[in-house]
């Protein structure tokens, strides 16, 4: 499986970015479970995925509501992707970042993966 990877720092927190092709929900689902397992020590695990023109899902996992999840969709649908999954994984470093500096954080590093996912 090909996976793209993607970082952003700011303010002591890491955003650790994964993209990956999905074939349909049960796969999103079973790979979102393995992130969550692998990275359990991280603070937060949000994701977005698109499959098709209608079926999207977002999650901010703990995040202020519409903070992680929405530009993590926003850098798919920047790009025009389909049948695929990100997934940003947050280390707190101790500093809020308020939901501005947020959303900054979820999309600067989604762009980051998807930017490598089209050249893997």
């Amino acid at each position: 499986m090909v996976v793209a990877e993607g970082i952003y720092k700011d303010r002591g927190s890491k955003f650790l970015a994964f993209a990956e092709p999905i074939a349909n929900e049960d796969e999103a689902k079973a790979r979102i479970a393995w992130y969550k397992k692998k990275y359990h020590d991280a603070r937060h695990v949000c994701y977005a995925y698109r499959l098709g023109e209608n079926l999207w899902r977002t999650k901010d996992d703990g995040e202020p509501h519409g903070t992680a999840g929405l530009p993590i969709l926003r850098a798919i649908d920047a790009k025009k992707l389909d049948n695929i999954l990100v997934i940003v994984v947050r280390y707190f470093g101790g500093t809020l970042l308020g939901t501005g500096g947020l959303m900054v954080a979820y999309r600067e590093a989604s762009k980051d993966a998807l930017e490598k996912y089209g050249q893997v």
